[in-house]
């Protein structure tokens, strides 16, 4: 027997088979590590329990002599080496040795290597059961506000959109934030227009001005020919046109098992009425109102192009899934471009649509919404398929559990301008106000997160601060409901 296991030699005749003294451990490296130990101390199924297989240990044993005792301990050190996925040299084998619950693991993935250390975020999303802490990320989490984005962006001398092309600099800048911040999951580093792009309508970022589509779709006519048909757009079609996309969702993968940072990432798209707003030339900024436009002039022709875009949005973002993304977030980020009754006619059947689809595909993958700005929509939405609906600033907190019922968790709504040095904030009050989020949602069946993207002009240290606060506070208020 190695030396490195010898103390299990001391330990195994002195513990039942069933005891706890054996628990799973994850990587040092790991994030996760703070996850799994909660998990074990509360009883959460998270990670199973390395139980020792053998003989029952008892005070009086009936062995008939001291060989068959050391057999006996070979057997039960030998069972628990094999359990905790040890090798020869008594080391870990792989990222962690954590056992998983087999229950949690994805209907379309039984592999648990390729599930989480830390799941707080898929546990959150499903609501299968309560979690020990609140978890946290944040929108566009990746890229303008860190100061290793912007060097790693020179060092490469690439524009955003240029770098969305290259797996190298997108694995980068996804794990940037990952690296810096104890968050429960690290998402794409993407941008919503990349379908636009796939279905030959060209997207510019000449900064300062937001998107720029330099030739929308004119009119029906122009759709018609300019746009792949709509039998064209399966599978193949996504894995031809973006399938730098999906590479970028593999490398990434492997980099976190490389480097040790074992949480769920998260693939997403842009929603069909998004996506129609940009290509027929809307923006944020100027020619808001040519969406709603096509919408009343086009409504047959809206009707069918938001169908083709919800077939690829559908096949996009199940491709996610398949090159390994553990969860799915769908942004209607231009909900605030549409009037409630064109939204009820147009955008929800797509929405509904893509909920129904992805879930029956995949029931195990966590599915969220947002549909900004157009908060008029949740309780429809927490009525569809969707685990999630994200809620935006507009957002009263003391309704929202009430607008949602039991149908679904919430995500958000903390104000990005908290996180502001400028605006006079600090660690103190990011405290505060996180604590202020935690207590008037309630600690469970809730991600944190915010009620729209960081600009860039955000502290790291405060966005540091309220990761940490919303992990300490909501172990405070758990612990509190709980006693």
């Amino acid at each position: 027997m190695m030396k490195t296991l010898s103390a299990f030699v001391a330990t195994a005749v002195l513990v039942a088979p069933d005891s706890r003294a054996f628990t799973s451990s994850s990587t040092p490296a790991s994030r996760a590590s703070r996850a799994s130990a909660s998990a074990s101390v509360t009883g959460q199924k998270r990670f199973s329990t390395v139980a020792v297989d053998g003989p029952a240990i008892k005070s009086e044993r009936s062995a008939a002599s001291q060989e068959e005792d050391l057999e006996l301990t070979r057997q039960i050190i030998m069972a628990h080496v094999e359990k905790m996925g040890l090798n020869d040299e008594g080391n870990e084998e792989g990222a962690s040795a954590s056992v998983v619950d087999e229950d949690l693991l994805p209907s379309h993935n039984k592999d648990p290597s390729d599930y989480p250390a830390n799941d707080l975020m898929i546990r959150a999303a499903l609501g299968r059961e309560d979690v020990e802490r609140t978890p946290v990320w944040l929108f566009r989490q990746a890229g303008r506000h860190l100061p290793e984005y912007h060097a790693y962006k020179e060092k490469v001398g690439r524009s955003f959109l240029d770098m969305l092309s290259y797996p190298e600099d997108v694995a980068e800048c996804t794990m940037q934030p990952v690296r810096r911040y104890d968050v429960d999951a690290a998402i794409l580093f993407s941008d919503i227009l990349v379908i636009a792009e796939a279905l030959n309508v060209e997207v510019t970022m000449p900064g300062g001005v937001g998107i720029q589509v330099p030739c929308p779709l004119v009119g029906p006519a122009d759709m018609r020919e300019r746009l792949p048909s709509r039998e064209s757009l399966d599978r193949d079609f996504v894995r031809d046109r973006l399938g730098h996309v999906m590479e970028s969702v593999r490398l990434i993968r492997s980099r976190m098992r490389e480097e040790g940072i074992s949480v769920p990432l998260i693939g997403f798209s842009a929603a069909p009425w998004t996506l129609l707003f940009y290509m027929v030339g809307g923006s944020s900024k100027k020619n808001q109102h040519v969406g709603m436009e096509w919408l009343r002039s086009h409504p047959e022709e809206s009707k069918e192009l938001l169908d083709t875009l919800t077939t690829v949005v559908i096949e996009y973002m199940a491709e996610q899934v398949e090159s390994g993304a553990h969860m799915l977030q769908l942004f209607e980020a231009m909900g605030m471009m549409i009037e409630e009754r064109e939204f009820d006619d147009f955008a929800m059947p797509c929405l509904e649509k893509i909920a129904a689809e992805l879930k029956g595909r995949y029931p195990d993958v966590p599915l969220m919404v947002f549909s900004r700005g157009a908060s008029f929509a949740n309780e429809a939405l927490s009525k569809l398929e969707y685990d999630v609906v994200t809620i935006d600033g507009s957002v009263d907190r003391s309704v929202a559990r009430d607008v949602v019922g039991g149908r679904a968790g919430l995500q958000g709504n903390y104000d990005p301008r908290e996180l502001i040095e400028a605006n006079g904030k600090t660690a103190e009050t990011v405290r505060r106000t996180a604590k202020e989020l935690l207590e008037a949602l309630g600690p469970q069946r809730l991600i944190a997160n915010l009620g729209e993207g960081l600009g860039g002009r955000e502290s790291p240290e405060l966005v540091n601060a309220f990761v940490e606060a919303i992990h300490d506070e909501s172990e405070v208020l758990i612990d509190e409901a709980g006693s």
